[in-house]
């Protein structure tokens, strides 16, 4: 099956900072921003703008 330039976008679209949205969200509600930072590997900003994004939507 051959994936045409629309699919292969779409298919990225899940992760934002090289973060599995959805992983995210599951922990984002039992860990620390600080852990939250640790486990993904982003900094405390990243994971204060993803808290924000999530916010907005």
């Amino acid at each position: 099956m051959r994936f045409g330039d629309k699919q292969s976008m779409n298919m990225g679209a899940e992760k934002v900072f090289g973060v599995d949205f959805h992983h995210f969200i599951e922990r984002e509600s039992q860990a620390t921003t600080m852990e939250l930072a640790s486990e993904f590997g982003l900094t405390l900003r990243d994971v204060r703008s993803l808290k924000k994004k999530m916010e907005r939507s």
